[in-house]
């Protein structure tokens, strides 16, 4: 099996681009996340219940969409479209953000950009899994994560380098976040080549009935059950900078906070993918579990700078050991025809448990503050890692 550096030179060309493509939007995307929990909470006087529901509303939207971007992927028989019309949607609305005077506003541009992200999801997962090698799948999840996530922490960076520069300009860094999303767009709809459909595979006639999700097949659902339990485990990263907000940090460094996270996750992910070719998927699914119970251990329990730093370190470790392996799992366990309806149908449940998960993360904050938030956490996390143990080599499926 190749080596993670001999596995880089021979992943094909668009697998590469569609990762800086990710990173680009990435970095838009995140200087804004970084900064919208904080800006939400004490410039606009919103309950950290809000932020929750914003934040698991947000992404329940993102997921619904997929469902049908990747079914209409699969009717088609074509990805790229699909793809690039969410990356423009996501990169026309970001100029929401700075001009959105209330809450509602805020809202409603989380709202569309998230409807972008959905468009986008599914077709261009399906799209990697169509581009990449059958035994470099992990390999290929794992290089696009790990592009992503670089620009998930440079992201932050640059926010953190703005709101010094700016003294807390929220205004003027939300406008900045502009630029990346637009070089995305332009990246996707120039720079990716879409591979021609293989003649022999049969176009999906209607990829949203009963019969096309029976005949995703056992394997597949088992992987939807297991992403559907990881997700209620891990609420959004919002409350990780609540948390930091929480201990006393200085909010012009609580972006720092998804620069640690991201920066574990990046330099995790394309390993983790890498290895996941040579060996079973699921003992790294389950050592993620296990790093994701020792984050909420740590913030729950280490109100101080070295707890959090843990805890975040910890966090981003379970998120490079679970999220490229996922996708990589439906990839292998669903027909070629189906790809873009089995990344929708996953991104639909465990975006609806993203919703559940936060939302409940919010009201035990009110209620018993972050404590009760990470230890409800952890408590998801070590009834998530017993189920994973129990369903064991159920989650293989052969390649094709």
């Amino acid at each position: 099996m190749p080596t993670p550096n001999a596995a880089r030179t021979m992943l094909p060309r668009g697998i590469w681009v569609l990762g800086f493509v990710s990173m680009l939007m990435d970095i838009s995307s995140e200087m804004i996340h970084a900064l919208l929990p904080i800006y939400l909470v004490t410039v606009l006087g919103a309950s950290t219940l809000t932020v929750g529901f914003i934040e698991g509303i947000a992404e329940a939207t993102a997921s619904i969409t997929k469902i049908f971007s990747g079914a209409l992927s699969d009717w088609l028989g074509r990805r790229k479209l699909l793809a690039a019309l969410g990356y423009g949607l996501a990169a026309f609305t970001k100029p929401l953000f700075p001009l959105a005077p209330s809450v509602e506003w805020l809202v409603a541009a989380r709202f569309i950009d998230r409807v972008g992200k959905g468009i986008r999801g599914a077709p261009r997962d399906a799209l990697i899994a169509d581009i990449a090698p059958v035994g470099l799948r992990g390999a290929s999840f794992g290089l696009r994560q790990s592009l992503d996530t670089i620009g998930a922490f440079v992201g932050p960076l640059v926010a953190i380098g703005l709101m010094w520069w700016t003294a807390d300009n929220f205004a003027l860094v939300f406008w900045v976040a502009v630029l990346p999303a637009f070089l995305s767009f332009g990246l996707i709809a120039f720079a990716v080549n879409e591979p021609e459909p293989d003649p022999s595979r049969t176009r999906a006639k209607n990829p949203l009935n009963l019969a096309a999700m029976r005949q995703l097949g056992a394997v597949y659902w088992r992987v939807v059950a297991v992403g559907i339990v990881f997700t209620l485990a891990r609420f959004s990263e919002a409350f990780l900078i609540l948390r930091a907000q929480n201990i006393g940090l200085n909010v012009m460094w609580v972006p720092a906070v998804l620069v640690l996270m991201n920066i574990a996750y990046a330099l995790s992910a394309y390993p983790a993918g890498v290895l996941s070719d040579r060996i079973n998927r699921t003992g790294l699914l389950a050592l993620g579990l296990v790093f994701l119970a020792g984050a909420d251990l740590a913030l729950a329990l280490l109100p101080n700078l070295a707890g959090l730093a843990l805890g975040v370190v910890l966090w981003g470790l379970h998120m490079g050991l679970t999220q490229g392996l996922l996708s990589a799992l439906v990839a292998d366990a669903a027909p070629a025809s189906l790809r873009g309806t089995a990344f929708g149908y996953f991104n639909l449940f465990t975006g609806l448990a993203l919703l559940a998960a936060s939302v409940i993360a919010g009201a035990l904050w009110d209620a018993y503050g972050p404590q009760g938030t990470f230890l409800a956490g952890l408590g998801f996390a070590l009834v998530s890692l017993v189920g994973l143990l129990t369903v064991g080599n159920g989650l293989a499926a052969k390649d094709g």
